[in-house]
């Protein structure tokens, strides 16, 4: 085909999906084996969009391509499905995605630490929005669990990675990210030290619990049976 042909092919495929398309789909699609040529075409449709300032836009977000509208215009998109519900994020809960997105990888722990009050709430609401994901566990006491952004995090932020989030330098005071910094030290410092206490724990004070449990559970069961012998001659 065509490079006009091309063009318009990719245009419509824009235009119809609801998900971001990576170049590599696309070339598929068009059954076309050079991807670099595709990513070229696509610089060039958004460069026409940019160019004749259409209302819709070209952008590339979480990894692919979409069509979308211009900010400067959402206000009238608002208005067409203002009868649909809305659902915002709350302070906390933008507050936690905030941190996950700047400190990823980060434990609930950690993320606590900086805000100063519990935060399984907002964590939830995340996780059922699909905006963080559980990506592991910590190699440390309990090994909690650790949280990080997803791709739909980056769809609905606009952002094609999170190299494109904006550097934290820029937008909190340094004395601000130096206090934080402390916060999460402070917190990891208090929980190595738990983990240390629990591995440097006496062998014979561990072995001394148990024999105690296991000679609890032996009265315990000895005088069921005395009940039940009893009963019996009763």
């Amino acid at each position: 085909m065509d490079e006009i042909e091309l063009k318009k092919i990719i245009e419509t495929l824009l235009f119809i999906t609801d998900e971001p398309l990576s170049a590599q789909r696309i070339a598929k699609i068009c059954e076309i084996d050079d991807v670099e040529y595709i990513k070229s075409k696509l610089e060039e449709l958004k460069h026409e969009y940019d160019l004749n300032s259409k209302a819709l836009s070209i952008v590339q977000v979480a990894g692919g391509w979409q069509m979308a509208t211009r900010p400067e215009y959402g206000i009238w998109v608002r208005k067409l499905y203002q009868t649909r519900l809305t659902l915002r994020l709350s302070n906390a809960a933008l507050e936690v995605l905030a941190i996950v997105a700047f400190r990823q990888p980060v434990t609930k722990a950690e993320i606590e630490a900086i805000r100063g009050v519990d935060s399984s709430g907002p964590l939830d609401t995340l996780l059922e929005r699909k905006l963080i994901t559980s990506i592991g566990r910590k190699e440390t006491l309990g090994r909690p669990i650790i949280y990080g952004t997803t791709e739909e995090f980056l769809k609905q932020f606009g952002l094609n990675s999170l190299e494109d989030l904006p550097k934290l330098e820029t937008i909190i005071p340094p004395e601000i990210i130096k206090e934080v910094e402390e916060k999460i030290a402070n917190s990891q410092k208090v929980s190595n030290e738990e983990n240390d206490s629990s591995n440097n724990k006496p062998i014979e004070e561990i072995n001394d619990t148990n024999e105690n449990d296991l000679n609890i559970s032996k009265k315990e069961d000895i005088e069921k049976s005395l009940d039940a012998s009893n009963n019996l001659e009763n």
